[in-house]
């Protein structure tokens, strides 16, 4: 599949525009480039002196960054699936967000009333078997994806269940495209089904059940979260 080939997905809302912040393109920036670094380190064979001085220098950073206040607020949830906007992007996500260095980073966006497509690539952190990604990554990009799906029903929830099937071993360093659909709604479940190919060939399917949450339960969560934070149980 070449570059051609890939579909332009862009989210609906970003979370950055309504900050008016210039800082946050730079901390994307810093993720992309915190990105690179992890791709060319895992298979790197650099001598020792040169890893030392490069580690320092990341120890020193990571002490400057803890001088900094803390976010007051997130922009937007961690999981596209409990946006409030089933269109938000956030980027604190793991899996979608380019301010987190963490994340491959995925795209989603909207194919029809109930349908999803995403695109992804994963690099060399991501690996299982060789050339290959992990298949925890496998599943947990199809829970980024179906969870934004199920929310097209207009009563979002949380995974109850998430079965995967992999077909064929899904590659590193290959445009990946997924699909989901919200297949049907029983009161508080929602199914939805999902596919990912590379190079065309299927490699994955996967069906996940989410139950729906009422919003003041989820505003604990949220409340929890900055309690714990309050107390000092965040980062360092």
């Amino acid at each position: 599949m070449s570059a051609d080939d890939i579909p332009t997905i862009l989210p609906h809302w970003d979370a950055t525009k309504l900050s008016g912040q210039g800082a946050w393109e730079q901390k994307r920036r810093l993720a992309r480039a915190m990105r690179l670094v992890i791709e060319r380190l895992v298979p790197s064979n650099a001598p020792e002196d040169e890893l030392r001085r490069a580690a320092g220098a990341l120890e020193r950073y990571a002490e400057a960054l803890a001088a900094h206040p803390r976010l007051k607020h997130f922009h937007g949830y961690a999981e596209s699936a409990n946006a409030g906007d089933v269109g938000a992007f956030f980027d604190q996500s793991p899996m979608i967000g380019l301010a987190n260095p963490l994340a491959p980073p995925i795209t989603i966006g909207r194919a029809g009333p109930r349908s999803a497509i995403a695109s992804v690539t994963f690099g060399t952190a991501y690996e299982g078997p060789p050339g290959c990604v992990h298949g925890g990554f496998v599943a947990a990009a199809f829970d980024e994806v179906l969870g934004y799906v199920q929310s097209l029903g207009g009563n979002p929830g949380m995974t109850g269940r998430l079965t995967v099937h992999y077909r064929k071993p899904t590659p590193l360093h290959t445009p990946l495209i997924f699909e989901a659909d919200l297949v049907r709604v029983e009161g508080r479940k929602i199914f939805c089904e999902g596919r990912v190919r590379a190079n065309g060939v299927l490699t994955a399917e996967a069906e996940g059940l989410f139950v729906s949450v009422d919003r003041e339960r989820f505003l604990k969560l949220l409340e929890e979260r900055e309690q714990r934070a309050r107390d000092g149980g965040g980062p360092a």
